[in-house]
Formats: structure tokens, sequence, C-alpha cells
């Protein structure tokens, strides 16, 4: 019983931070905000901790707090299952949250927004807890829309800036539609399946995995992979998987913390988590793995390429983080659900880490995003730059770091799988090592090595983003840059200290977890693979050794030599040659051109889906409102009246014989109608 007012305290304690902090924003002063949030997720975080403890002790527990509704046979409920799976998410959501409380302070210090700022988060992190502990759909779908919802009011934080409200509700309707998906295949569930449990519909999956079912014409489509394929667009919405991705690199119009909290470590990994949890109904469709492997190797590789001409620090970021998340789907798709896990683990720790140092060079660089505009920044913010340099050895895979062993192991999961579309997946994430260490070096290079370049911007540069410096809530995020003659300083502790606290996983965790997470018993009897199908964990747990073994050997490995060539390319280019970058941009403009429109993904939208929802508006408006409704409706019935009346005024003559007339006329009428009726 203990435990259960445990599992409670986790999301609920959050939820009183959110609450006290948002209902009272304007009343309390800001140290009581981010006390009373911070204690919420640090209580979190304990409890998590102890209840890891309590599953690694063999503990699970899955049941019901309490039932919402029922109706007739379905029962929709408010549950917890809290498993190993559960656990290690926990622990990654509501460690990654307390750090970004706590860099807050420091970030948002001058911001007039500061306890809603507060509230939204802590409510965030409650959503998200709700999310991956429930043990039913329902409850999976409330915290998979509240989240949603917290990130759009996150990303359009300032709501004085045009581009923030238009970044936010591009959040919201692409996630829409990735939810649409999501919510038919909840329905396919319930109606085949008669419950919206987990346990209930795993058990009972294996008797379905042959039924076909109509969905229009005479074509049978397999139950399995019309519902996998369905609740994954809802994970490729919120995972950001192409097409569905065009949302996460506007998002980065919120701030920096958000960024680190929603876009690194914690909404955009849901999708992955889902598709973990739902690794049963998975393995029973190959076709709706090949779909979720291709998906992802697509993202993974096309996504890395536009991270190359960024110029905005935190866009950089923000596709790296798009590549990533397209190298959890690949292994998703190749039936490795425990890797992708263990990514998406060691992913969180040095992404955060990556936003938030990023963070810290906006701070220090008073608010100028451009990375041209920086360089040799290596001497005024050691402690930054010290954590970058971590972050972004674990992001392309470095032996021995956190990173490495994830990325590696998916690589290897992909080598080894024989479904359709693993071959193009296995050159993805080939390529994508190459191009992921060639963008985060180049970000790398220009922040904190070479010549400074702050601080001589002309005047236009600086003013570009001060036209809506007037409004009521005007934020500090705007690019000012520094004045020419300042020098950019390193953060105050609470900046920093996050930063420091998130590097040492980013060094250490792949080491310590890879063993029992990918090939010890710790996901038994959460992750089901259908290992005779499936085969490539059963081959990678007979290649492994040890962790140490692992790394050693790297050194050799294919993707070693292509994360070292990137990082060598990118120090020739950036730091030795800049003339060859711009020589190759001119030699090859039009693909320049491709890159910097983002594969015209954005164009096409606005012209077919909203050019097409505007035609289809302006057709509906005219043929429906002014032709059916004005022009036969409204102006008929009145001409109609004009009509009845302008026939009535021919017998008002004032002549008593014409009345007279009219009379004897209308009486002969109702008698006629009167004795046919008798």
């Amino acid at each position: 019983m203990e435990m259960q007012k445990l599992y409670l305290l986790v999301p609920l304690a959050p939820l009183f931070g959110a609450m006290v902090a948002g209902l009272f924003c304007r009343v309390i002063p800001r140290w009581l905000a981010h006390t009373v949030t911070i204690a919420g997720v640090a209580t979190a975080f304990i409890a998590s901790v102890i209840i890891f403890k309590d599953v690694q002790a063999g503990h699970v527990y899955n049941g019901t707090v309490y039932t919402w509704l029922t109706s007739g046979d379905y029962r929709f409920e408010v549950g917890f299952l809290i498993d190993t799976l559960t656990t290690t998410m926990m622990l990654v959501v509501t460690f990654v949250s307390l750090m970004v409380h706590i860099y807050t302070i420091g970030y948002m210090q001058e911001d007039p927004g500061y306890n809603r700022f507060f509230s939204y988060i802590s409510l965030f992190t409650f959503s998200m807890l709700m999310l991956v502990m429930s043990n039913n759909f329902m409850q999976l779908f409330f915290g998979w829309e509240a989240v949603g919802l917290v990130s759009y009011l996150l990303i359009g934080f300032w709501y004085t800036r045009p581009t923030a409200i238009f970044a936010n509700m591009k959040a919201f309707l692409v996630n829409r539609v990735g939810d649409f998906g999501f919510i038919l295949g909840i329905g396919l569930v319930l109606a085949h399946f008669g419950s919206l449990d987990y346990k209930t519909v795993f058990e009972k999956a294996p008797e379905l995995a042959a039924t076909t079912i109509n969905i229009w014409g005479a074509a049978d489509w397999s139950l399995m992979t019309v519902t996998c394929i369905c609740l994954f667009i809802g994970a490729m919405g919120k995972s950001a998987q192409v097409p569905l991705h065009v949302w996460l690199p506007d998002s980065m119009e919120g701030p920096t913390p958000i960024s680190a909290l929603i876009h690194a470590a914690t909404m955009v990994t849901a999708g992955i988590f889902m598709v973990s949890r739902m690794s049963p109904l998975f393995e029973l469709s190959t076709t709706a793995l090949s779909f979720v492997l291709v998906i992802g190797a697509i993202t993974a590789l096309f996504m890395g390429f536009l991270g190359i001409i960024q110029n905005d620090i935190k866009r950089v970021v923000a596709y790296s983080t798009l590549s990533q998340l397209g190298y959890m789907t690949v292994a998703l798709g190749a039936s490795a659900y425990s890797v992708a896990i263990f990514h998406l683990m060691t992913h969180a720790f040095f992404k955060a880490l990556l936003f938030l140092a990023a963070g810290s060079v906006i701070i220090g660089m008073h608010h100028d995003q451009d990375i041209r505009n920086m360089g040799g920044l290596r001497k005024y913010m050691p402690i930054t730059w010290i954590t970058s340099l971590v972050g972004s050895l674990a992001l392309i895979g470095t032996p021995f770091l956190s990173g490495f062993y994830s990325k590696d192991s998916i690589i290897e999961a992909v080598g080894l799988s024989h479904i359709p579309g693993s071959g193009f997946a296995y050159f993805s994430v080939l390529a994508g090592v190459f191009v992921t260490a060639f963008y985060s070096f180049r970000m790398y290079f220009l922040v904190f090595h070479g010549e400074e370049r702050f601080g001589k911007a002309d005047d236009a540069h600086h003013h570009e983003h001060e036209g809506d410096h007037d409004d009521e809530e005007t934020s500090h995020d705007h690019h000012h840059g520094l004045a020419p003659g300042q020098k950019p300083h390193e953060t105050p502790w609470v900046v920093w200290l996050p930063l420091v606290l998130l590097a040492i996983p980013s060094l250490l965790i792949g080491y310590i977890a890879i063993e029992p997470m990918l090939y010890g018993n710790y996901f038994d009897g959460v992750i089901h693979i259908d290992h005779h199908a499936h085969p490539a964990m059963e081959h990678l747990k007979e290649e492994f050794h040890s962790a140490a073994a692992m790394g050693v050997h790297s050194l050799t490995s294919l993707p070693f030599i292509l994360a070292l060539s990137g990082v060598v390319l990118s120090w020739f280019f950036y730091m030795k040659r800049p003339d060859i970058p711009a020589a190759i941009q001119r030699r090859f403009s039009a693909i320049h051109t491709l890159l910097e429109n983002k594969y015209y993904f954005d164009k096409f939208n606005d012209v077919v889906f909203a050019g097409g929802a505007r035609l289809l508006g302006k057709a509906l408006w005219r043929g429906g409102d002014v032709a059916v409704i004005d022009g036969f409706i409204v102006n008929g019935s009145a001409k109609l009246v004009g009509w009845i009346s302008s026939i009535t005024r021919l017998f008002q003559t004032g002549y008593v014989y014409h009345y007279a007339f009219t009379m004897i006329i209308g009486v002969f009428v109702l008698m006629t109608l009167w004795i046919n009726r008798a």
C-alpha cells in the first residue's frame, strides 16, 4: 500500500507545483514559484529512484487507481503500470526536468512571465509522467494530448512574437494529424479487443494476429498491420518523423529550457516509448515494422543533412534531435526495442546538455543565436565549453561515452535485421554517423574555437529583431548581440550546475547500463520479441562480451572511422580553410537551395494542405453560404413573400363589389375543400 501512495506522489507532486505557480502566478513572488515547482519535481525524482529500486527488487505493479467511466461492457480507468520500462522513463523525465527547472532560474531571470513559465514546465512534467505510467490506452491518450497542449503553450510562451505564435500553431496542427492516426489505432484496439487495458490487449493479440478487416472495397487488410501503423502515425507526430517532422525546428521559437525539456528529452520520445510498450502488437506485423524502419531511416539521414547548413545555434541542435529520433525509430523497426529505449535514455542526457549549453552560450552572447557571430568562446566560458565538448563527443558516438554504446548497438542491430528496407536503413544510419559528426563539430568549432567574431557585427544585424520591443510582455530572448568591445562571460551557477550534472551521465551511463538493459534480463516480461522472426537482438547478444571490449573493438570499426573523418573534415573546413565550404556552396547552389528550403516540405504543406483547405473553404462559402443559404433560403423566402403580396395587392382596390366578389369566391373554395374531405 505504501508503494501505491508513492506511485501517486510521482505525477501529483509536479501537478501541485504547477497549480500553485499557475493559479497564483500574478500574486506570488518569484522565489515561491520556483521553490514550489522545483520541490515538486525533486520529490517526483526521489520517489522515482525509490520506485526504481523497488522494481529492481522484483515488485512490479499493474492496477487501477480509479474508474473514470463505465459504458456497457467498456471500462475507462486511470491506472498505473510500474515495471522496468516505466521506471526508466520516470527517472529520465524527472531528472532532466529537475535540471531544466534549476537552469530556468538563471535563464528566465529577466522575463516577466517567470511564474507562468515554471507553472507550464511543471504541468508538462505531470503530463509526461501520466503518459509513461499509464496501464491503459485511455490514460496514455490523456497524457499524449496533455503534453501536446503544454508544448503548444510553451512554444508560444512569448505570445507577442508573431514567429512564436506561428510556430506553436504549426506544432499543434501537425500533432493533430498524428493524433488522428493515433486515436484511429486506439479505436481499432477497442473495437476488436474489447478493452483498452494493455495487459488484456497484449494477451489477446496473438489470437487476432491473422484477423483481417475491410476498410474500403473488397481488399482485406491485416488488423495488426493497420492498428500498428495507425498507432505509429501518432508516434510520427509526437516523435517528429518525416513527413510530420516540420513542427520541431520551428518550435525553437520557445525559450531554450523548453527546447531541452520537450524537444530533446521527454515529449519527442513519447512516440518511441509508446512503440516499445506496444512491442507485443508490433511483433505480429512485419509490414508495420518495415514501415517504421524505413520512415526512421529517412528521418535519420535527411534531417542530418539539414543540420549542416543551419546558422542558428538552436536549430543545429534541433536537426540533430530529429536525426537521433530517426535512429531510435530505426531500432524499433529492427525489433531492437531495448536498444531504442537505451538510446532514448543516453540521448536525453547529452541532448538536454547540448541544448542547455546552447542556451548558456546565448546568454553569454547577450541573446545572439547566430553561430557566424561567435568564435573563441572557449576562454570566456570554460564550463560551457567543456560540457558542450562532452555532449558533442557523446552525440557523435565516441567510444566509451554514453552515445557510443546506444548508437553502435542500433547500427549493428539494423545490420543484422532481415526485414524489407533494412538494407536502406543500414546505409542511412552509417552515413548518418559521418553527417552527425560533421555538423556537430562544425557548430562546436565555430562557437568555441577560431577567431572571435563577436562585437564586430554591424548595427543592421543588431536591430533586426528590435521592432517588437514595445509590447507589454517583451522577451529578453531577442537577438541583441554583444555591443562592440563587449566580451562574453560565464553564466551564473544555476545555469552551469545542470550542465555539469548532465555531463556526468553523458560520460558514464552507457558504459554502466548497456549490459543489463540490452543483454541482461532488465526488460524481461516487458518488451516482447519474436526471436524466431526477428533474430537481430539474439545475434547481438552472441557478439557482445563486455562494455569495455565493445569500446576497444570499435576503434577499428566503420562507424568510428566515419565519425572521426566527419570531425577532421569539419575542422579542416571551418578552422583551416573556410573558403572551401563557401566554394562548395557556390558550386552546388541547387542542392544548397533544396536544403535551405528544407526539401520544400513546408512549401508543399502550404500549397497543398493549407491551400487545399482554403480552396475548399472558398468553394463551400461560394456554393454553400452565398448561393444556397443567402441566395436560396434567406433571399428566396423574402422574394416569395414579395411575390405573394404583389398578387394580393391586385385585390386591394377600395371598391365594395371587388371585395364582395373576393369573399364569394373564397367561401366557394372553402366549401369545395370541405365537401371533398367529407
